[in-house]
């Protein structure tokens, strides 16, 4: 059996690190996702004493929790084959920063507090990651010519 072309094997191996990278990133948002978002399920009366008044909408509120939760296996999902879900992790990139930026807004018109703007601070650092891999993945891709 001849040894494989050193070229090709160098552009598999720059065409694995940021798929490798792009895994790590799903798969774990996916994960801490699914940990923190079910745990509001029984958070619903503690969320309203920590921060007045009680939450009057429980179906906006356990209806976000659905949504969320969604995403998050979608991230998983797309952490399972990057390459292939590349294009969805436009709406994943959107899902993160328009999150962010909503709690920003409503912080920013007196509507929340500091420490509920905070709750934005994990969402942040994963949107950025999700661009990191994206912008990794997509200039590999294009690097490698598939």
């Amino acid at each position: 059996m001849a040894p494989a072309d050193p070229i090709e094997q160098a552009r598999n191996r720059t065409y694995s690190r940021p798929i490798k990278f792009a895994k790590i990133v799903f798969l774990g948002a996916g994960i801490w996702g699914l940990i923190v978002l079910s745990s509001l399920y029984f958070l619903f009366d503690a969320i309203g004493r920590w921060y007045p008044p009680q939450v009057a909408h429980p179906d906006f509120y356990y209806g976000f929790i659905a949504v969320s939760l969604a995403w998050q296996i979608a991230f998983l999902l797309i952490g399972t084959d990057p390459a292939r879900f590349l294009p969805m992790m436009v709406p994943a990139i959107c899902e993160k920063a328009l999150y962010v930026i909503s709690l920003a807004a409503l912080y920013l018109a007196g509507r929340i507090e500091l420490g509920q703007l905070g709750a934005a601070a994990p969402d942040l650092v994963i949107g950025f990651l999700f661009v990191a891999a994206a912008c990794r993945l997509r200039g590999s891709i294009a690097r490698s010519g598939h």
